[in-house]
């Protein structure tokens, strides 16, 4: 693909609500929990933004869902092909991975896994279709009216740091093993969690913002770069089953009170595989994800002062496929699946009524199985967009962030935004290192969520620069 000339930019914007009726099953707990919606905190939005310059058209989408797999991802890249006429490698579609959201599409077990389900079952597949049916077609129709309000605009990103809000998830406890720092409150911690002797990894502390402004200088969309789980309302026993967007959607709702309704603000969630909201050094933390939104967005009013915007960009865009190896699963596991399976074909249930969680495991396990038998090597998707002097990188699945680090660093393009979860469901990208230590994204027990072999993040990022380079060569 020629490179793109500078060109005077169009956009529109759109946003349309899919949050979930009653009882519908709220991802992001895992293990075959039912978790039915029982209250709503605050509501899911389907957004788009469509940019033009010139005979090029590319399109973002972000849903405030907990996962998109590539089944409908594909549905949502045709419907916005057909009706907006944007090619689908110029489509990306990220979910913002709030564990208390419904999730698009069955993530939980293969496909392949024989399990027959109800519509009051299918959520021990991790989602249900009638939700999902219904937010890809929001997706679409947002698409639709972004296109349908195209304007000459003037486009600028910046950047800032915020430390206090994310933190690295794998703790190292002084016997060498990994726990998942989460503050109990000073009652219970009075002295913090002293069996934590260090965190395992670093942090990405920017605050990225590509504000699209119409000539009258007014915001008319924004785009967030921010890197960290939207689980403080699922950390918390009293809303584990309430609907909310978590820090995205605080954000998205403190953008529009200081900029107005008619602002579209998008949220496109960083390599966070390893990085939770939760302090592991302040006993006194809890997890509060409209405080996070209202940091989150007078740090994007800073930044938006100090932008410089300019009339013209170039957009462009890439997508290719890697092969990426699947862990090797050890003997003594897979003899201890078949036995599980092999004894109970169908899922156990306990006493509370929950399937058991050794069960699901197993299953989880003889995932990966079918998976490597149906696709001998993983076919995973790497898409880079280019508005402007911003790189959007989408990676599926939830890599660490030491990739995303190691890409930013001598990036060739000013500014680099990766978003994770975009395309298909792929589970955790563990560093080569972290896989030593196990830990819950890189377990022994090999599951569905931590199927990939070491070194699949380093092949992942060496391909993501490449492309970022190719799209930003000659400047």
């Amino acid at each position: 693909m020629a490179k793109a000339a500078y060109e005077t930019p169009m956009a529109g914007a759109a946003s349309l609500d899919i949050t979930p009726p009653p009882g519908t099953h709220l991802g992001g707990s895992g293990m075959g929990e039912r978790r039915p919606a029982q209250s709503v905190m605050d509501p899911l939005q389907a957004k788009a933004l469509v940019m033009v310059a010139g005979n090029r058209r590319l399109c973002i989408v972000t849903l405030d869902t907990t996962m998109v797999t590539a089944e409908y991802t594909a549905r949502i890249r045709a419907g916005i092909a057909e009706r907006v006429g944007v090619t689908p490698d110029a489509i990306l579609v990220h979910a913002i991975q709030s564990h208390s959201a419904p999730s698009l599409g069955h993530f939980m077990l293969d496909p392949d896994f024989p399990l027959a389900t109800t519509p009051e079952t299918e959520y021990l597949r991790g989602a249900e279709s009638a939700y999902g049916d219904r937010a890809a077609a929001a997706a679409i129709e947002a698409a639709v009216q972004a296109g349908q309000r195209l304007q000459p605009v003037r486009v600028a990103s910046g950047r800032g740091l915020v430390g206090d809000l994310a933190f690295n998830r794998r703790g190292v406890r002084r016997d060498g093993t990994l726990l998942m720092p989460k503050p109990l409150g000073r009652e219970r911690q009075p002295l913090g969690i002293t069996d934590l002797c260090y965190l395992e990894g670093p942090v990405d502390p920017e605050v990225g913002v590509l504000c699209v402004q119409d000539l009258s200088m007014r915001p008319m969309a924004f785009l967030l770069h921010f890197t960290c789980h939207p689980v403080n309302v699922f950390g918390q026993p009293e809303t584990y089953q309430a609907v909310s967007a978590d820090w995205p959607g605080a954000w998205s709702q403190a953008v529009q009170q200081a900029y107005g309704p008619q602002v579209v603000p998008l949220v496109l969630n960083g390599c966070c595989g390893n990085i939770n909201p939760w302090h592991p050094f302040d006993p006194d933390c809890r997890p509060d994800h409209r405080r996070m939104g209202r940091v989150l967005a007078e740090m994007t009013g800073r930044i938006l002062h100090s932008l410089r915007f300019s009339s013209t960009a170039s957009l462009d865009w890439r997508r290719r496929h890697l092969e990426l190896p699947y862990r090797e699963i050890p003997p003594r596991r897979l003899r201890e699946v078949a036995e599980i399976l092999d004894r109970q074909p169908e899922p156990p249930r306990q006493e509370n009524g929950e399937v058991d969680p050794h069960w699901f495991l197993a299953a989880s396990t003889r995932s990966v199985e079918l998976c490597r038998r149906r696709e001998p090597a993983f076919r995973y998707e790497v898409q880079v967009l280019r508005l402007g002097d911003t790189a959007v990188v989408g990676l599926p699945g939830e890599p660490f962030v030491e990739g995303q680090l190691s890409l930013k660093t001598a990036c060739p393009a000013p500014f680099c935004f990766v978003a994770h979860l975009t395309s298909q469901y792929v589970g955790y990208l563990p560093t080569r290192e972290a896989y030593a230590r196990g830990g819950h994204e890189a377990n022994a027990e090999v599951t569905y969520w931590a199927k990939l072999a070491p070194g699949c993040l380093e092949a992942v990022v060496e391909q993501a620069r490449g492309m970022v380079g190719e799209v930003f060569a000659g400047g």
